[in-house]
């Protein structure tokens, strides 16, 4: 059996919302939010968070030794270089990427891309490069020899440090599978960049009053109260090359 590891990415660093990955979410860490998200899909063997060996991330390291979460430290900037060597130490024949922004990401989701995947027995499987869900459910699955060969190839900045560019940008360099939903909801954004993002989603939390909530929970109460979409309307997505 193919040993499948979801790698949640997080450092304390951010341009636009420093911090982030430990502010508060109706009582607990986003990161924590992630996590326990992340832990919930039936397709994972394992999770764990890749931060960084900067000091400013020892808060990270903290959470995750306080609550028995794996973790693994590595290089700040060249985040597929902390990707390929925590898959290397962890065993991963399969590499699930989760970013620490997502406190939304669904389990249900995370299966379906992994499920894809497995079947396809491709290289690349993601939900984020033809995107029909909601910005923020972002499941990218990498087999280990490509994003080994990612490691050994890529060369732009940008490619290093976010992790798949790599993989998907060139037609034919790997095989690779697009997973998308029933309907398109990619002008939804649930992820968290920004303050306003941030007021967003904690209002959503606010509102699901701790229960085990999914995405399409979410749509619902978009749909019920559309007020709270246009908290973080606003918010316009970074481009790869800006970081």
């Amino acid at each position: 059996m193919l040993k499948v590891v979801a790698i949640v990415q997080a450092r304390m660093g951010s341009t636009r919302l420093p911090g982030k990955v430990l502010g508060d979410i109706q009582g607990h860490p986003m990161l924590s939010r992630v996590i326990e998200r992340t832990r919930s899909a039936q397709t994972l063997d394992d999770v764990l968070v890749a931060t960084t060996t900067d000091p400013a991330d020892d808060p990270i390291v903290a959470l995750c030794r306080e609550h028995a979460m794996p973790y693994f430290r590595g290089s700040e900037l060249d985040v597929l270089d902390r990707y390929y060597q925590a898959a290397l130490a962890h065993n991963a024949a399969v590499i699930v990427r989760i970013t620490s922004d997502c406190p939304l990401i669904d389990p249900q989701v995370v299966d379906k891309v992994v499920s894809a995947f497995l079947a396809a027995k491709c290289d690349y499987a993601s939900n984020c490069v033809l995107r029909t869900y909601p910005r923020g459910l972002d499941t990218e699955v990498i087999g280990f020899r490509a994003l080994e060969r990612a490691w050994r190839e890529a060369r732009q900045p940008y490619e290093r440090s976010h992790v798949t560019p790599y993989l998907y940008q060139t037609p034919g360099r790997f095989n690779i599978l697009s997973v998308t939903g029933d309907e398109d909801y990619s002008a939804q954004r649930w992820t968290v960049d920004t303050p306003e993002d941030m007021k967003l989603v904690r209002a959503i939390y606010a509102r699901m009053r701790g229960r085990n909530f999914l995405w399409k929970d979410v749509i619902k109460l978009l749909e019920r109260e559309p007020e709270l979409a246009k908290i973080n309307r606003s918010v316009a997505q970074k481009a790869l090359h800006e970081g």
